[in-house]
């Protein structure tokens, strides 16, 4: 079978910041799809998903134009923040596609809707999506036929790659959030490293439009009530009052009751702020609906005698316990040897770097912290700023 992460090196070669995008991104296997396609999946990470039988039919300089094309979607925002007002519809798929072609001809399969060609060949190169949408709705050929009826995309070409995974449900929000602020330390690390060689092919626009990107803010309390939801563990019951997916009316269904249990430590050392614990503290009276938390305070060793359990409808005000240097291996001893779901740890990062927690953590600091921390994780880092 096609492995498309044993090519992507060799047809990215004179592609410094594609290159170094391209192993921040995961790509997956689906044969349910004819090409390819970028989404947000259910762990909030985006990824690419491609069809190995279409890859397998392809050039080396085309592969590398699919692999562009669809790292431009991301670049673009075009899979969740530009989605138009109606949502994903077959005219605004061909719009993006029209505005990330014209970065790429010459480069992609013959199935591409490219301006300038076939049956877009009066339409300009180098619009934004939304200009090209405009021109799309008001082309009486994209109506059934061309005769200017029928629903709206019905007389265009397919586009070449598959923009279902676009959008996600309601219920997906703080996971989008959480995806957003993944995509945009990937588009800062990919841009860091061009930036020290080359950008390759990308244009002045296009880095213009990248370093617009990583300037905008994420709602730190998005990402922190996605991390919550995410430490959640389901206490499955079996019920008659619950219909049976697979054998209705014959077995009892089951219902899960879904419960986190999250460590917060709290650095109380010098060098956190006052106002740093209150919005800390703000933060947490709201996520108390989600989740019970048990607050340990913390500065070269826990302070076992003021750790308490934050249950729902509590309300805690801001205290400060100790004054002392920061030890990130003393909060996270307590926490593994006990049996929590998650670990988030508010803190200015002025420490060494701690041993591995048992549970998934999770790090809460200012800006000018996160972007002084001299060691490095995998773990996510995210700044509270307002």
């Amino acid at each position: 079978m096609f492995d498309l992460n044993d090519h992507t090196a060799r047809v990215l070669v004179g592609e410094p910041f594609f290159a170094a995008l391209s192993r921040r991104v995961e790509k997956r296997v689906n044969t349910a799809i004819p090409t390819a396609g970028v989404r947000v999946n259910e762990r909030g990470f985006y990824e690419m998903v491609y069809n190995p039988e279409f890859f397998a039919t392809l050039t080396d300089r085309e592969i590398g134009g699919v692999l562009k094309h669809e790292f431009y979607h991301l670049i673009f925002r075009h899979c969740e923040e530009r989605l138009p007002e109606g949502g994903m519809t077959k005219i605004w798929n061909i719009a993006t596609d029209l505005a990330i072609n014209s970065h790429l001809i010459g480069e992609l399969p013959e199935n591409g809707c490219i301006p300038g060609q076939g049956h877009f060949k009066d339409y300009p190169i180098g619009l934004s999506s939304e200009q090209y949408l405009k021109m799309l709705q008001d082309d009486p050929r994209s109506k059934s036929g061309g005769g200017g009826e029928g629903e709206d995309g019905d007389g265009l070409p397919d586009n070449m790659d598959d923009h279902s995974g676009w959008g996600g449900d309601e219920d997906s929000e703080d996971k989008k959030e959480q995806a957003k602020q993944r995509l945009k330390e990937a588009l800062k690390g990919a841009a860091e490293e061009a930036s020290k060689r080359d950008w390759g092919s990308v244009s002045s626009s296009v880095r213009e439009a990248v370093m617009d990107a990583l300037k905008s803010r994420l709602d730190w309390r998005k990402v922190l009530r996605y991390f919550v939801k995410c430490s959640q563990n389901a206490s499955k019951k079996s019920t008659i009052k619950r219909i049976n997916k697979r054998f209705p009316y014959i077995h009892a269904g089951r219902r899960a009751d879904r419960v986190a249990n999250v460590a917060i430590s709290i650095d109380q050392s010098g060098s956190v702020s006052e106002d740093m614990l209150a919005a800390f503290y703000a933060e947490l009276d709201k996520l108390s609906t989600l989740a019970t938390f048990t607050v340990i305070p913390f500065d070269t060793r826990v302070e076992e005698d003021h750790v308490f359990v934050w249950k729902k409808g509590m309300t805690h005000k801001k205290e400060r316990y100790l004054h002392g240097g920061t030890c990130f291996d003393a909060p996270t001893a307590f926490v593994n040897d006990r049996p929590f779901d998650g670990h988030i740890i508010l803190t200015d990062m002025e420490a060494p770097k701690p041993r591995r927690s048992k549970c998934q953590r999770m790090w809460l600091t200012t800006q000018a912290c996160k972007d002084r921390v001299y060691w490095t994780t995998h773990e996510r880092i995210v700044a509270i700023d307002d």
